[in-house]
């Protein structure tokens, strides 16, 4: 057998074909010599491309969510003090903070109070709400009915970044906040989504005081798994007053 047909993935060992099927990490691909192959070396240029797209890109409701989402949920859109894309990738302190219009809005549209209020950032990749957050905000919304809590009205927020939870905190004054929002894409998908979480959050407030149910994607945690355990680690929050580091999640 020559070189070129060992390295051939048909021969290759048990083992490392599990690997590959198991993973979608570029561990032990085909080379051509000390560099990637052809395909190899494409498919990281277009996963690169959609890694960016996912970044720069800009959301709209109607389109990345969908009419019907957005009318049987009254969704409306609010933005921080970022004003646009690069401003937002320069400046995170001015994704932390809803603009004084953002403030009038929320506090005008929604009850102060709820036991549970769900908000949808765009974050660092407008493709992954677009791919979960239509499927995954029913679900949680379902769940958290049947255990006869209050919902708040969910909104949209532009340019948001997660400690923008704080202000949310502070205008409507939630037993819960719950911020969907778009991971920071990589090279293996840019269709991340994650689940922020915090018990009456407040300005000042830091990672410290939050929890986090990331890597909800098709290879990741999937929808209805993250549905049943973003619920059930509210009801840890609600019975045990806390979040973040004082509160140790307890799995279904």
């Amino acid at each position: 057998m020559s070189d070129e047909e060992a390295l051939q993935p048909a021969t290759w060992p048990e083992l490392v074909r599990r690997i590959r099927e198991h993973t979608p990490a570029r561990v032990l691909v085909e080379r051509s010599g000390a560099a990637y192959s052809t395909a190899t070396q494409l498919g990281l240029r277009r996963d690169h491309a959609a890694a960016r797209d996912a970044v720069r890109g800009e959301l709209d409701m109607a389109r990345d969510l969908g009419p019907p989402l957005v009318a049987e949920w009254k969704l409306f859109e609010v933005s921080t003090l970022a004003r646009e894309k690069d401003e937002y990738l320069l400046r995170p302190d001015r994704g932390r903070r809803l603009s004084e219009s953002a403030r009038q809005m929320v506090q005008s549209r929604c009850a102060k109070g709820c036991d549970l209020q769900l908000v949808i950032g765009d974050g660092l990749s407008v493709t992954a709400v677009a791919a979960q957050v239509s499927l995954l905000l029913p679900m949680v919304a379902a769940q958290s009915s049947e255990r006869g809590w209050k919902l708040g009205q969910p909104f949209v927020i532009r340019h948001c970044r997660v400690g923008v939870m704080n202000d949310v905190g502070e205008l409507l004054a939630p037993g819960v906040v719950v911020l969907l929002i778009g991971e920071r894409p990589g090279l293996a998908t840019a269709e991340s989504l994650s689940a922020y979480m915090a018990f009456r959050p407040r300005p000042g407030d830091t990672d410290a005081d939050r929890n986090l149910i990331s890597n909800i994607h098709a290879r990741g945690v999937p929808l209805p798994a993250a549905a049943a355990r973003i619920v059930n680690l509210a009801a840890q929050m609600m019975e045990q007053q806390v979040s973040g580091v004082g509160l140790k999640e307890r799995m279904l």
